[in-house]
């Protein structure tokens, strides 16, 4: 985790010292009220702020710690969407509690993009929701880079964005999620053969696992939503699945309750660890992942310690 530090702060120094050689910040405020983003989950949110910096306002609707397939907004909220000058959302059907009012405000004529829309999407290789999109993309930071790829120049279009300056921090910060990528790939390389094997809560590993050739061998939760609930059926074949692979460590989401987890491993009968991964949601400050980078070197580092037990 040590060279995980490192670079999040040279990220940190050289967004500084270029926003400070342009002398860009708080300027696109000066002459009236910034452009406004809505965005809705916190870890886009994060990497929304991160590109535009202080000249956007970036409204984040999904609080700490939220859960993204169930929060909701109010009225006033629903309202700040028909008015912001871009509304960013993840899609394929992430946002369950809130598709209501994405829908209302595109068919108002607000500007959108949707994350789920520019990447290469893998659909669910098992489960209740087997073959339909899987929308946890961030697992993977190559596919957040496609993402950022695409929305710099949305970004760039609306009026009282510096393009100069979201250029500038743009690729500082896809300078940053590719180092972000050669650390996850070089501390999931160190897992051992018969270790690469996840088993969690709720389908949310997918891309992680084809990124870095892991096998998920199952979820507690079978469907693509946190809103499911496993039959005794679905326990029963994961009781069977963790016995024959023998996997070191089970992972719960630090976003849904880990109490089926824990049941899961004492039902087992054998020695598997139950350790918490920031997989949903961005928490505070104090909670451990309060940033996209911090979030993806935490589970990292759990995960990779997790099963080379």
């Amino acid at each position: 985790m040590s060279g995980g530090s490192r670079v999040v702060r040279l990220g940190g120094v050289v967004l500084a010292g270029a926003l400070a050689a342009l002398g860009l910040a708080g300027c696109a405020s000066l002459g009236g009220e910034r452009p406004v983003v809505v965005v809705t989950t916190n870890i886009l949110g994060d990497v929304v702020g991160e590109m535009v910096g202080e000249g956007v306002e970036v409204r984040t609707l999904m609080k700490p710690n939220a859960d993204p397939h169930s929060f909701e907004i109010s009225v006033q909220e629903a309202a700040r969407l028909r008015s912001a000058d871009l509304v960013v959302s993840n899609g394929l059907g992430l946002e369950e509690g809130l598709q209501q009012h994405l829908d209302a405000a595109d068919a108002d004529g607000t500007p959108t993009f949707v994350a789920g829309d520019v990447i290469d999407v893998l659909p669910y290789a098992s489960g209740d929701a087997a073959g339909t999109p899987d929308p946890h993309f961030w697992t993977d930071p190559t596919r957040m880079l496609a993402v950022i790829d695409a929305l710099a120049p949305v970004l760039a279009e609306i009026d009282g964005v510096d393009a100069e300056a979201l250029a500038v921090r743009t690729a500082a910060y896809r300078a940053a999620l590719v180092d972000l990528d050669v650390e996850m790939t070089s501390a999931f390389a160190a897992i051992p053969a018969e270790r690469r094997a996840l088993v969690t809560n709720h389908h949310v590993f997918g891309y992680l696992a084809a990124r870095y050739d892991l096998e998920i061998v199952g979820t507690v939760i079978p469907g693509g939503t946190t809103l499911a609930a496993p039959s005794a059926s679905d326990l029963a074949d994961l009781v069977t699945a963790v016995e024959e692979t023998g996997v070191p460590a089970i992972f719960a989401e630090s976003s849904s309750p880990d109490r089926l987890v824990r049941a899961l491993a004492v039902e087992a009968g054998v020695d598997v660890a139950v350790i918490e991964l920031f997989t949903e949601s961005l928490t505070d400050p104090q909670g451990g992942a309060p940033d996209y980078l911090t979030m993806m070197r935490v589970n990292t580092e759990r995960i990779s310690t997790g099963l080379s037990r």
